[in-house]
């Protein structure tokens, strides 16, 4: 039966929800006479731009129709699903005729693997082909390339899109073959080293002439599962920094693993999302990226994980009580940044205002410093804001997220309290087995609050 265009869109926009290396794009390129469409940086996904504007991408496959066998995905080869592939044309006047109607600002482009690997880049190539030469689409475009495909499509493609991403799937080269054998770890990272040794000679020419060809201007990134495989966390970080060393990575993201298909290999089906887990890293992803932060420094091999109830800021302080206080009139922006509740913004900010006058308590609420952590690592003008026991110190760090309950209606007047999502683990173990959320986060909290005491 042959398929309408809308049954395609129904069919691939569903089967690419589980890729979540979308964000802000990065690039920023105004419109142009003849043309359609306009990028400013951030681009798509529900995202901002300067001039208040939510914009978004369609999000969708060129095919779900895959010649791999990977364990953890949806659209693998042996699961029985429905299948459908855009021909080039349809994707790109499906994404013309979105943008139109003002539905969408871009598109994030991804795909299985369609036979092979450059078979499949071919057929997206034509339709990013035909979207900017043929309709004069001037809008973002985010590509996902396909590993194991030549290089010249890869080159073909970053000169189309805007962001290109390669994504690593899994923590470990062991992991990686076990649970998608037809993936290997050097068809991954051979064409982000491509993208980045390219963006990077891009960059140098456009300095010098002006009209000269744009690779990926808005960079690459990557994504890898979590939860699935048994790395630990600090593996996983050690892998995020070199990513981002090496290949000079936009962004790295971590998809918590999500139980689509039964798997021998895998967590079963009734596997609870390490959504929490998620979160910590992305926290630390923060640290590394902005907070002049080492993975080496985040953790140990004696805790390879991140505290569920900490975030991995206060985790570092509670570990480091010799670096502390902080005198917020004298120190660098580096020291400043090691402080609990001050941010990148915040930092500079002290930098600017003590210039001008000593700074106090007053000075530092005015410049956004979350005093409800700051005040137990700093000093202003020598003098500690505060003075609390290390019951009251810990019980300020604890993060609220790892204890979180919401209500969930089953009727008009039947609300049922409910541990949500991201909560920890421990608050979930306990609501399965017939403990009242709000008890289970109060008891896990004092559980929690007293280890931490006691670390202090």
């Amino acid at each position: 039966m042959e398929q309408s265009l809308m049954d395609k869109l129904t069919i691939l926009a569903d089967s690419a929800k589980y890729d979540v290396a979308c964000t802000s794009s990065g690039a920023s390129h105004a419109a142009k006479r003849g043309t359609i469409g306009s990028c400013y940086a951030p681009g798509c996904c529900h995202a901002f731009t300067a001039d208040g504007r939510c914009v978004s991408l369609l999000k969708v496959l060129m095919t779900n129709c895959c010649a791999f066998d990977c364990g953890y995905c949806v659209n693998r080869k042996s699961n029985d699903i429905p299948r459908a592939t855009f021909t080039p044309r349809e994707l790109a006047e499906l994404t013309v005729e979105f943008y139109r109607r003002n539905y969408i600002e871009g598109l994030f482009l991804s795909s299985a693997v369609l036979g092979t690997p450059d078979r499949t880049m071919e057929l997206m190539i034509e339709a990013l082909r035909i979207l900017r030469e043929e309709f004069h689409f001037n809008g973002y475009i985010h590509a996902k390339t396909i590993p194991g495909a030549d290089p010249l499509l890869v080159q073909r493609i970053g000169l189309l899109a805007d962001r290109l991403s390669v994504n690593i799937e899994l923590p470990s080269e062991v992991s990686l073959n076990q649970l998608a054998p037809d993936k290997k770890k050097m068809a991954i990272l051979r064409p982000m080293g491509q993208i980045a040794v390219q963006s990077a000679q891009s960059k140098k020419e456009l300095a010098v002439y002006k009209n000269a060809p744009a690779f990926a201007p808005a960079g690459q990134s990557t994504q890898m599962i979590i939860g699935a495989t048994p790395e630990t966390d600090r593996h996983i970080m050690d892998l995020t920094e070199g990513l981002y060393k090496k290949y000079a990575l936009k962004r790295v993201f971590y998809s918590a693993y999500l139980p689509v298909v039964e798997d021998r290999r895998l967590p079963a089906l009734n596997f609870q999302p390490p959504l929490l887990r998620e979160h910590r890293l992305y926290q630390a992803d923060w640290l590394l990226r902005y907070y002049d932060f080492h993975a080496s420094e985040l953790l140990t091999e004696e805790e390879p994980n991140f505290d569920p109830y900490l975030d991995p800021k206060c985790t570092w302080a509670v570990r480091h009580p010799a670096f502390f206080p902080v005198e917020v009139n004298t120190a660098s922006k580096e020291e400043l940044l090691r402080v609990p509740g001050i941010g990148p913004k915040g930092a500079l900010r002290i930098l600017a205002a003590r210039r001008m006058q000593k700074l106090g308590m007053p000075e530092l609420k005015r410049i956004g410093v979350v005093l409800k952590r700051a005040q137990y690592f700093i000093t202003c003008n020598g003098r500690a804001p505060a003075h609390a026991t290390r019951a009251e110190i810990a019980g300020a760090l604890l993060d609220p997220k790892a204890f979180s309950v919401g209500v969930r209606q089953l009727s008009l007047d039947e609300f049922v309290p409910e541990a949500l999502p991201d909560a920890a683990p421990a608050v979930h173990r306990l609501a399965a087995h017939g403990v009242a959320a709000p008890a289970a986060a109060r008891m896990v909290r004092e559980e929690a609050l007293s280890c931490l005491t006691r670390r202090m």
